[in-house]
C-alpha cells in the first residue's frame, strides 16, 4: 500500500495487525495478535443491544531519530478502566492495556508515519460486551481488541481557526455517562453535529445540561480558553470526558508562567477569553476562531490566524510527544 502521508484525512485504513482477548468465566485469556479485522459476536451480545462498550483512542508519533513514542498510554488504561466500571465491565489490567498497544504499534510499524508529515499513528482500544445475553443485565463474556491507522488532522486545515455554534441539545445529562468514553455520548452527539456542520460550522458547543449556560465540551473535545491576564481556564464538571490532553495542557501552561484552573466558563462571560481552542487526542489543539451563540458570534483572536499563547501552548506539547523536547517524567513510552 502506497500512502501519501502529507495528504492523511482522519478516516479509517486497515492495517495488517490488532490485538485480541476475551473475558470469559471471570477472567482475561493473553490474548494475540490476529490478522483477521472483523469481530465474530453473539448478535444478542449487551454492546449491540444496550451499548455495554467503552473505548480510547491515543497515538503513536514517528521521532526524528526513527523511534517511536507513545503519549501517556497511562492515563488512557486508567481511564478505560474508569469507563469501564461504569457499565459494570471487568477492567483491562494496566500491564496488558499497554502490551497490547505497543505490540499492535510495533506490529504494524511500516504505518507509523514518517517525522515531518504531521500525521500520526492513530490507536483504537475497543472494550465490549459480548455473548448470548438478551436481559438487560451485564455481559457474561467479553471482548478488547486494539486496532490502530494512520490518520492526519481531524479538522481540515489542521492548526487553523475554524468556528462552532452552540447547540440546543444536550452531550449528557447530569450524574449520567458524560465522564466516561462510552459509545453511547457519541452516537447522541451525531444530529448535533450534521446540523452544526450544515450551517458550515466545524462542529457544535454543549452546555451543561442542567442550566443550559455554561460551556462544557466542544463536539468530541474539550474546550479552552486563554484570558486577558494570562489565564488558562477549561470547564469543571462531572459530565465532561476529562481529556488527557487537557490535563496536560493544564500542566504546560503552569510550565509557562500562566495560572492554569479548571472552573465554570458561563457563556456569557466570553468576553473574558482573548484565544480559545478545542483540545483531545484526535483534535490535539484546534483554535477556535469564534462561537455562534442564539444573539451573536462572538469572535476571539482571530478567524484566520491563530492565538500567540495557543500556538505556543501546541508548539509545547506537539514537541514533547514528538521527542523533540524533554517531557515531564512518566510521560513517554518507548516503542521499542
Amino acid at each position: 500500500m502506497t500512502i501519501d502521508w502529507n495528504s492523511l484525512g482522519f478516516e479509517y485504513i486497515k492495517t495488517p495487525w490488532r490485538f485480541l482477548a476475551k473475558w470469559k468465566n471471570g477472567s482475561w485469556e493473553e490474548g494475540t495478535l490476529t490478522e483477521d479485522s472483523t469481530l465474530h459476536i453473539s448478535e444478542s451480545s449487551p454492546a449491540l443491544h444496550y451499548g455495554q462498550q467503552c473505548f480510547e483512542g491515543l497515538k503513536a508519533y514517528g521521532r526524528k531519530d526513527g523511534g517511536i513514542n507513545l503519549f501517556r498510554v497511562d492515563e488512557n488504561s486508567k481511564r478505560l478502566n474508569r469507563s469501564a466500571n461504569r457499565l459494570r465491565m471487568p477492567e483491562v489490567p494496566q500491564e496488558m492495556f499497554i502490551d497490547a498497544v505497543k505490540s499492535v504499534v510495533k506490529a504494524n510499524r511500516e504505518f507509523v508515519p514518517p517525522y515531518g508529515t504531521g500525521a500520526t499513528l492513530y490507536i483504537r482500544p475497543l472494550l465490549i460486551g459480548v455473548g448470548d445475553t438478551i436481559g438487560v443485565h451485564p455481559a457474561d463474556e467479553f471482548i478488547f481488541t486494539v486496532f490502530c491507522m494512520p490518520v492526519g488532522p481531524y479538522f481540515k486545515g489542521g492548526m487553523a481557526p475554524t468556528n462552532f455554534i452552540v447547540s440546543d441539545y444536550d452531550r449528557a445529562a447530569p450524574n449520567g455517562t458524560g465522564a466516561a468514553k462510552v459509545g453511547g455520548n457519541y452516537a447522541a452527539s451525531l444530529l448535533p453535529g450534521e446540523e452544526a456542520q450544515g450551517k458550515n460550522f466545524s462542529d457544535c458547543i454543549y452546555l451543561d445540561p442542567e442550566t443550559h449556560s455554561k460551556i462544557e465540551e466542544v463536539g468530541s473535545a474539550n474546550f479552552f480558553g486563554i484570558t486577558k491576564d494570562n489565564e488558562f481556564i477549561t470547564p469543571k464538571s462531572p459530565s465532561i470526558l476529562p481529556s488527557i490532553t487537557k490535563y496536560s495542557l493544564l500542566h504546560l501552561a503552569e510550565k509557562l508562567g500562566m495560572k492554569a484552573v479548571e472552573a465554570e466558563v458561563h457563556l456569557d462571560e466570553l468576553d473574558q477569553f482573548v484565544e480559545a481552542g478545542a483540545c483531545g487526542t484526535a483534535a490535539v489543539i484546534s483554535p477556535i476562531g469564534g462561537i455562534q451563540t442564539k444573539d451573536e458570534f462572538h469572535v476571539f483572536y482571530s478567524e484566520t490566524e491563530v492565538g500567540p499563547v495557543t500556538k505556543k501552548l501546541y508548539d509545547e506539547l506537539v514537541s514533547i510527544q514528538y521527542g523533540d523536547r524533554p517531557a515531564p517524567e512518566g510521560w513517554i513510552f518507548e516503542v521499542e
